[in-house]
């Protein structure tokens, strides 16, 4: 189950910094692409990250500027995982 908790996470991730504009140089040029602005949380089964959340305390994952959305996602999910939040 934690397999399918992570991949619906990582999932919501890309479809919403899809839609952000590339290249990505820092943080707050994510903040158009989500739904909700700051509040925009995504969540699976029992796991809920906030946006702030990500932005805040996995930042030190964060390797900008991003070209494409997929690296971005890489390294939250590394953040995440590391943290283990799907454990």
């Amino acid at each position: 189950m934690t397999s399918t908790i992570e991949a619906a996470i990582r999932q919501q991730l890309i479809d919403v910094f899809r839609a952000a504009q590339y290249p990505v140089t820092d943080p707050f040029e994510l903040l158009p692409a989500l739904p909700n602005g700051a509040a925009t949380t995504f969540e699976a089964g029992d796991v809920t990250i906030g946006a702030m959340e990500l932005g805040m305390e996995y930042a030190d994952y964060q390797e900008y500027p991003y070209e494409r959305v997929e690296p971005l996602v890489d390294d939250l999910m590394t953040g995440l995982r590391d943290d283990d939040r799907f454990s």
